[in-house]
């Protein structure tokens, strides 16, 4: 990674990322949250004051040394234990149908090889473990969907490889997972920023005779 990647983008993400528009956005992801959980994309934690009394345990998988580091003090006061397994998304170091839930947060637009990392959250789901997200990703408006597919290249270079133009319920989907719940929103901010705002919310479940 280089620098902007490893030390600047971490740092602006905690910033944008936990304001307190995107905080209220983030609570109602993980409101329904229980046990034994591995948060993918963790981050600098800004979840971590967030989990429900429900949560027993989380597996935290992140690549960024940086933002490790800004977790501590989150992790630090959190009543819920966080252990630190792995780096990457699509190498989930967790044995088969061994945690309740899986939480990913503005994660899913920037793992290299999303299909893997989704796969692997099912792997290691429990059958009937649910898996929670709140992400960025494709505007349905093909206006919006345009702009997103011109300026992706660019997103990609200046955020540490994410990308606009996912179709997160889409790719969810054909993970394997059924979706119970998927809402559409906005970031808050003005209209023209849309492209890098169109937000998936939602909750899949592992099917009791997935693979």
């Amino acid at each position: 990674m280089g620098i902007w990647t490893e030390q600047v983008v971490p740092r602006v993400t905690d910033k944008m990322l936990g304001s307190r528009q995107v905080m209220k956005l983030r609570r109602r992801a993980v409101d329904s949250l229980a046990g034994d959980v591995v948060e993918i994309g963790f981050g600098s934690g800004l979840n971590v004051p967030l989990y429900p009394t429900e949560v027993t345990r989380v597996y935290a998988v992140d690549p960024s040394t940086v933002a490790r580091q800004l977790s501590q003090e989150r992790v630090a006061a959190s009543p819920v234990p966080v252990e630190f397994v792995g780096l990457d998304g699509a190498h989930l170091p967790l044995d088969d149908a061994s945690v309740d839930a899986a939480l990913s947060t503005f994660t899913l637009c920037t793992i290299p090889d999303v299909v893997s990392a989704l796969s692997e959250v099912r792997r290691v789901l429990r059958p009937g473990g649910t898996f929670h997200f709140l992400e960025h990703g494709l505007c349905p408006d093909p206006a919006v969907a345009k702009q997103q597919h011109r300026f992706n290249g660019m997103q990609q270079r200046l955020a540490g490889g994410c990308h606009l133009d996912r179709p997160i319920d889409a790719l969810v989907s054909e993970a394997g997972f059924a979706l119970t719940q998927v809402e559409h929103d906005q970031m808050p901010g003005p209209k023209f920023m849309l492209p890098w705002g169109y937000l998936y919310q939602g909750v899949a479940t592992r099917p009791a005779d997935a693979a």
